[in-house]
């Protein structure tokens, strides 16, 4: 499950350079850009970090803080479309891809409290 899971992160990390390289022409995307660039890679890296946690604690603090990256990743895209800077079906499929990343990590950090891991 993890490795699934690792994997599907590091193809949306992809994902989001290919975004952000679409937006470094445009002078006011720039600075969001570099945020999405930044919390959408950082939602693979804390997957990695997860699957070499130490503690069960370790592991459920990794879940959480990938589902945060993620949080904030949507908000920077749904920035990006607000202010007009991309056309929303430019991020269909991330977007996509970004609400079913979230639901399993909310299942894996709710089984995870469920079973006593804090």
């Amino acid at each position: 499950m993890i490795d699934d899971l690792k994997n599907r992160t590091k193809a949306f990390a992809v994902r989001i350079v290919s975004l952000h390289n679409s937006l470094r022409e445009k002078n006011s995307a720039q600075v969001i850009a570099i945020q999405v660039l930044k919390s959408g890679t950082s939602v693979g890296a804390h997957c990695a970090e997860a699957s070499r946690a130490k503690s069960r604690a370790d592991f459920l603090n990794k879940i959480v803080g990938a589902s945060q990256e993620l949080e904030e990743t949507l908000y920077w895209m749904d920035l990006l479309v607000e202010a007009k800077l991309i056309k929303e079906s430019r991020l269909e499929l991330l977007r996509k891809e970004a609400d079913e990343l979230m639901a399993i990590l909310t299942a894996i950090a709710k089984n995870t409290k469920a079973r006593g891991m804090k």
